[in-house]
């Protein structure tokens, strides 16, 4: 009976502290490895990755624009077809970038900004000839193509499986003894999962982050002092324990009151607050309105955006951030007359506008050149659309990498060949030429090319990357 009561009052002191166990065992993982250590500015690196959910049709955000592979591209893709006049010009190419892409092009003008083809989960190198022999077999090709779920899962672990529990993000994190592991401000993702962590996840700005804040809104408990609530849910922790389990339990959980105490200050500010950092509040002054961010991947940077600004708090000199956007499963409705209109532009036009905040954020702050953006998405749209004004799911697809490493201004990789049933498409009976491209890179070696930048050596690039040994010599894409 005592321990009942015990547990009780734990749980009812959690749900009036707006503490879930799921979301303070979170906090708490990482509070364990949050051990004090003074920034090194001059030798700071972060990573943000952007996960586009649903599968972003890379096909219409990167267009060829020569004539020939242009007529090719209209010819195929019909309504769906950008005008060509309407392509923001990637100068020194022969590309165009989707119109609602226009905040990015200042980027790509000033070498910030890069375009990687056809990249896709291997689990080696595979030819059209090859994939079509080995049926599926999950030792050659990565198993469950062209689904949501998997997909997204061998992107964010970096493997050809979808039961890989840890992602390539947390195991980087772990691999390189940073202080933190992954940071997100876009919920619980397989990406930032180690074998021993999970991710700290922030909420929006202006969210009230852990015990911070707890006589507010919305628990209306204004008749109990906040500091008293919040010192009896610690002591909660502080008690001795009967078992091994409850015991770490504790100590997770008074971590994470420690880490939420430190942060939360941060995660906090708006644009509108007195304390907010006018180097950053500039840069996301575009998608700000009323001091508030108008959309929900440029809160998640501008959250992302303070902790880098804040990194003496925060901890450590090498940083891993994700961010995300969902809505990208664009089977109907993805365009219109208006190419700067539908489902697709309405989306790329946040990914675009936020992106470009943030690196002109981190230009201000004097840390452009420290910080990285790359987009990853679960695959690639099909080059056929379909009947309903629409695309399906598809195989390989095109990606962004911002920021002052970035040898920007130019493409990598090798863009597939728009022909139905060709070389690069997994078709060959007529109900299948959809044009689902076969990727000619993969996600360990685009992993590995910016992990190699962030500080990884070759021996934790093969511990964080199983299938980057099949890759042989080609092991970093070029891009930073």
């Amino acid at each position: 009976m005592k321990n009942h009561l015990i547990d009780s009052s734990r749980r009812r002191w959690l749900k009036m502290s707006g503490l879930s166990a799921c979301g303070a065992l979170s906090a708490g993982t990482l509070g364990s490895l949050l051990v004090p250590t003074a920034a090194r500015a001059a030798d700071y690196k972060a990573l943000v990755c952007v996960f586009l959910y649903g599968g972003n049709d890379g096909l219409n955000t990167i267009v060829p624009t020569d004539s020939a592979r242009y007529t090719q591209y209209r010819d195929v893709r019909q309504a769906l077809a950008l005008p060509a006049s309407s392509l923001l010009s990637l100068s020194g190419t022969n590309y165009g970038m989707h119109p609602a892409l226009a905040a990015l092009q200042g980027a790509w003008a000033s070498k910030r900004l890069a375009t990687l083809f056809n990249v896709g989960p291997l689990k080696a190198p595979l030819t059209k000839a090859a994939y079509r022999a080995a049926a599926g077999d999950p030792s050659q090709v990565p198993g469950n193509l062209f689904s949501h779920s998997d997909q997204q899962a061998l992107w964010e672990t970096g493997t050809a499986s979808s039961l890989t529990r840890t992602g390539w993000g947390g195991r980087a994190a772990e691999a390189l003894a940073t202080t933190n592991p992954v940071i997100s401000a876009g919920g619980n993702g397989r990406f930032g999962l180690s074998a021993s962590t999970g991710p700290l996840v922030v909420p929006e700005p202006g969210a009230v982050f852990g015990t911070y804040e707890l006589g507010s809104e919305p628990w209306r408990l204004q008749d109990v002092p906040a500091t008293a609530r919040a010192n009896a849910i610690q002591a909660l922790y502080t008690q001795t324990q009967d078992s091994s389990l409850r015991d770490a339990h504790a100590r997770m959980q008074r971590n994470a009151f420690e880490v939420t105490q430190r942060l939360s200050a941060i995660v906090k500010t708006q644009p509108s607050d007195a304390n907010g950092n006018p180097a950053i509040n500039a840069g996301f002054a575009p998608v700000t309105s009323g001091g508030r961010i108008t959309t929900p991947l440029a809160k998640q940077l501008y959250q992302v955006a303070k902790l880098i600004a804040n990194r003496g708090t925060v901890q450590g000199d090498r940083q891993i951030f994700f961010v995300q956007l969902a809505g990208f499963d664009t089977h109907s409705g993805q365009a219109s007359a208006d190419p700067t209109q539908g489902v697709h532009a309405r989306l790329l036009k946040q990914v675009g506008d936020a992106m470009a905040a943030f690196d002109n954020a981190m230009q201000n702050l004097g840390l452009g050149d420290a910080v990285t953006q790359f987009t990853q998405s679960d695959f690639g749209r099909t080059f056929k659309p379909n009947g309903s004004g629409g695309t399906d799911h598809a195989w390989g697809n095109h990606q962004l990498v911002l920021g002052g490493a970035v040898k920007g201004g130019l493409s990598y990789g090798t863009y597939p060949q728009l022909e139905l049933g060709g070389a690069d498409d997994v078709g060959v009976d007529p109900w299948e030429l959809h044009g689902r491209w076969i990727p000619t890179a993969s996600v360990d070696q685009y992993a590995a090319t910016l992990l190699r930048w962030f500080g990884a050596g070759d021996a934790q690039l093969d511990a964080i990357l199983p299938n980057l040994v099949n890759f042989g010599s080609a092991r970093s894409l070029g891009f930073v």
